[in-house]
């Protein structure tokens, strides 16, 4: 299956899950997260839902890594040229919606890119081999392209992998984890 029948059919499947639903698989997979080798870094990136597109909860993500004490940034998204800004979370920042619907940061404390240990990313759908399906217009290519080599790149899904894509592209860069509410696949070991 291709990308674009790929995304019509997870936007569909996520606009079935009612609000319990989210909330009961956004816990699961938050627990899941708690099993990944990950503990170990200073700097992890999350990704603010999007309630409007019944995006995972991060928010269960969010306790788990502030309970463990880690730096937390969030993004800014820059519309004309589709890169991320990125803020340290503080009990200060605010968050004001952008034209997509997405909670952004209005300003705070900047955090280069190559600071940055583990990236939680948002996709619609992944494959078997680590692939991400997310919105199409590139931020987080761009932006994992940028991160160093030894960022971990951990995708959270509410729905469990799909076979192989047909239509992986060189710029598309893959996940070493995806957690789902039920399962945590590791790429790492391919």
């Amino acid at each position: 299956m291709n990308k674009s029948d790929l995304r019509k059919k997870f936007k569909l499947l996520r606009a079935s899950l009612t609000i319990t639903d989210i909330e009961d698989l956004s816990i699961a997979i938050a627990n899941n997260v708690l099993t990944l080798p990950i503990w170990d870094h200073t700097y992890y990136h999350l990704f603010i839902s999007i309630a409007e597109k019944k995006e995972i909860d991060t928010s269960f993500v969010l306790s788990v890594l502030q309970g463990k004490d880690k730096e937390v940034v969030v993004s800014k998204s820059n519309l004309d040229d589709h890169t991320l800004t990125n803020y340290l979370l503080t009990e200060n920042t605010r968050f004001v919606k952008n034209s997509l619907n997405i909670p952004e940061p209005v300003d705070g404390i900047e955090v280069p890119t190559p600071k940055i240990d583990v990236v939680f990313v948002p996709l619609l759908a992944f494959d078997t081999t680590g692939q991400r399906i997310g919105y199409g217009k590139g931020y987080y290519d761009k932006f994992l392209s940028d991160c160093k080599p030894e960022t971990l790149k951990i995708g959270l899904s509410f729905f469990e992998a799909e076979s192989n894509f047909d239509d992986i592209y060189e710029f598309d860069v893959p996940l070493d984890y995806c957690v789902t509410p039920t399962k945590v696949y590791d790429f790492t070991k391919a």
